[in-house]
């Protein structure tokens, strides 16, 4: 078998080393990430749109619903990269394949969003889910001891899909749509019954750069988003002390973002598998809230330049509750048992008080910033604290 896998130009898919020193991203895994911030770009133009247009409560839901497919799929992707990359020239085909159904799935995002016209964005999520079945069902013919394991991954996705399409064709009206959030419960329990026959060998150092990468990767989208909005509105020569203060405020957030996020390593709390599952199930609320924010900036660069059909207070909102969720969140997964109590309170009372910066009449982008970087203080003044206590004395 090796020497055919050897003239084949193949690798055997075995069970990498889970503490393998020095374990990066691979170019393939960067080039990845990018295809799914095209994904993510769609889904937060379109959600700016809604809000604008007075269609919030159907923006923010119709977005979370999409961009679950876009977290599930790049994470499930991540975790059996840590644990079974090859890198040899069938696993790269097979990831691109994975790229093409994730340039599938952006290409409906519109309909999904403004329509709820999923037909699309489930033949992209499926194609992507397929390419996986296929390898894992490869990891399961190399690696007899990951076979087990192996195995249930690709049976269970399989069947999943196979739901998924059923629900296109079989399904209609409330039936349809109350389906969507059975189907996700079940992939959801894929990957904690798959686990259950045999742990698979992640690298924690890995898993937690992978996930700060996509987490810069989104903060770039935003920027850029937000960036190229503000240059429309300038260009209108109109409203510019405002816009060039969202500007600002913009920059301080992407940036207090950034600094709340990664704060502390991560890699040492990914020892289990219970810990694993917490670390990349919640990071779901982190990824979206934070690829939301540039949707909160387009809606209020609309607001100022009178474009937005909706209240100060929903414009306003729809940029405090995203940064909000995002610092709550990473306190939540990220930095709760890593600063002191009185931190803690800090950080949560600086989340609160970014969310009602929303309510204010005006300055509220402004207001954000400035609670964001006393939260980024309280945070680098517990770093400080910490490192004089433990100092040689």
């Amino acid at each position: 078998m090796p020497d055919t896998l050897s003239r084949l130009g193949l690798r055997r898919m075995t069970a990498r080393d889970a503490d393998q020193h020095h374990r990066v991203a691979s170019p393939l895994e960067l080039l990845f990430d990018l295809v799914f911030v095209v994904a993510v770009s769609q889904a937060s133009q379109n959600l700016h749109h809604l809000i604008s247009e007075d269609h919030t409560g159907q923006g923010v839901l119709a977005y979370l619903m999409v961009f679950f497919a876009v977290w599930w799929v790049w994470m499930n992707f991540t975790w059996f990269a840590s644990a079974f990359d090859t890198d040899d020239w069938l696993y790269r085909v097979l990831t691109i394949a994975q790229m093409g159904g994730v340039l599938v799935l952006a290409a409906g995002v519109h309909a999904a969003m403004v329509d709820f016209d999923f037909v699309v964005v489930t033949w992209g999520y499926v194609i992507m889910r397929l390419a996986m079945v296929a390898q894992w069902l490869r990891a399961a013919a190399s690696d007899p001891a990951s076979r087990r394991t192996a195995l249930r991954f690709a049976v269970g996705i399989a069947i999943v899909q196979v739901l998924w399409v059923a629900r296109l064709y079989l399904l209609d009206g409330a039936l349809e749509f109350w389906s969507f959030f059975v189907l996700v419960a079940l992939e959801l329990l894929v990957p904690v019954w798959g686990e259950s026959a045999g742990r698979t060998t992640w690298n924690p150092h890995h898993i937690a750069e992978r996930f700060g990468l996509f987490t810069l990767l989104l903060l770039g989208e935003s920027l850029l988003a937000s960036a190229n909005a503000l240059f429309d509105a300038l260009g209108e020569g109109e409203h510019v002390g405002e816009l060039i203060g969202l500007g600002v405020s913009g920059l301080v957030i992407t940036a207090g973002i950034w600094w709340v996020y990664f704060a502390r390593e991560q890699h040492g709390r990914l020892r289990g598998m219970t810990a694993g599952f917490r670390f990349g199930y919640l990071h779901y609320v982190i990824f979206a809230a934070v690829g939301a924010v540039s949707a909160g900036v387009e809606v209020e660069i609309d607001e100022i330049t009178g474009h937005a059909h909706v209240s100060e207070v929903i414009a306003g909102l729809s940029l405090t509750l995203p940064v909000a969720i995002v610092v709550l969140s990473s306190w939540i997964i990220l930095l709760r048992t890593k600063i002191a109590p009185w931190a803690s309170a800090l950080v949560v009372l600086g989340a609160v008080l970014i969310a009602l910066a929303g309510l204010l009449p005006e300055g509220e982008y402004a207001a954000t910033a400035v609670l964001l970087a006393a939260v980024v203080i309280v945070i680098e003044v517990d770093a400080v604290r910490r490192a004089r206590s433990v100092s040689p004395v």
